[in-house]
C-alpha cells in the first residue's frame, strides 16, 4: 500500500500543547488607592448628598458592586474619603507646625499651604472638606460630627503649641492668651476657606492672610 507523501505546505501533526491564559492587568481605577482619591475629589466638588452612586461609578470607573464591596455604602466612602482629606492635609500642614520657624514665618507657611488646598480643583476651587461639606454632614451624623470636632480641636490645639513656644521666645506679647490667637488663627483658615470656595481671588485671600497675621503677633 502506497502512502501518501505529505506536501511541502504541509506541516507535520503537532500534540495540543497547552494555551497559558492570558494574564489581564487590574485597571487602575480599580486600585483601592485610585479609586479613594477620585471619590474624595468628587465629595469635595459637590458635597455628599449631590452626590449619587452612579456619580461615583463614573468618577471611579467602578460598578456598584465593586463600590461596595471595597469600600461599603455611600456613607463609608464619604467618611474614607473625608478621612484621607484630613491625612492629607495633616501631612503638609503638620510638617510646617513641627519646624521651629519664627511665629510669623510659620503662619505664612500655615496660610499659604492652606491656600493652596482650597484654591485647588480641575472645575475651580473646592474649598476645605471640614468647612464645606462635612460641617453640614455633621448636624446629622454622629460619626461625622465627632470627626469634623476633631479635626477643629486639633488645629486649635496645633496653633496654640506654635503660639505657646512663640510667646516662651519672645515673639509675642507677654499679655498673650495661646489658646485665644489660636481660635482667630483658626477662624482664619475657615474665612479663607470659605472665600476661597467662593472663588475669591488668590490676592484677596492673601491679603486677609497678611491682616490676620498682623493682628495675631502684635503688629497692629
Amino acid at each position: 500500500m502506497v502512502q501518501k507523501k505529505k506536501g511541502p505546505s504541509e506541516a507535520p501533526e503537532k500534540a495540543d500543547e497547552p494555551v497559558e491564559p492570558k494574564r489581564r492587568g487590574r485597571p487602575r481605577a480599580y486600585e483601592p488607592d485610585v479609586a479613594l482619591g477620585k471619590a474624595l475629589d468628587l465629595f469635595r466638588t459637590t458635597g455628599f448628598a449631590a452626590t449619587s452612586l452612579d456619580d461615583l461609578s463614573a468618577a471611579t470607573g467602578m460598578n456598584r458592586p465593586s463600590l461596595y464591596g471595597a469600600f461599603g455604602d455611600k456613607r463609608e466612602l464619604y467618611i474614607k474619603s473625608y478621612q484621607r482629606y484630613r491625612d492629607n492635609a495633616r501631612a503638609v500642614i503638620g510638617d510646617i507646625f513641627r519646624h521651629d520657624w519664627p511665629v510669623r514665618e510659620r503662619l505664612e507657611r500655615i496660610y499659604a499651604a492652606a491656600l493652596d488646598i482650597y484654591l485647588s480643583g480641575a472645575d475651580g476651587p473646592r474649598g476645605c472638606f471640614t468647612v464645606m461639606t462635612a460641617g453640614s454632614e455633621a448636624i446629622a451624623d454622629p460619626d461625622i460630627r465627632a470627626m469634623v470636632q476633631n479635626a477643629l480641636t486639633e488645629l486649635d490645639k496645633a496653633f496654640a503649641r506654635c503660639f505657646r513656644l512663640a510667646k516662651e521666645k519672645g515673639e509675642l506679647p507677654e499679655g498673650a492668651d495661646p489658646v485665644v490667637l489660636a481660635q482667630l488663627a483658626s477662624a482664619t483658615i475657615h474665612s479663607i476657606a470659605i472665600r476661597a470656595r467662593a472663588r475669591a481671588p488668590r490676592k484677596e485671600l492673601e491679603a486677609i492672610v497678611a491682616g490676620a497675621i498682623d493682628v495675631i503677633t502684635g503688629a497692629r
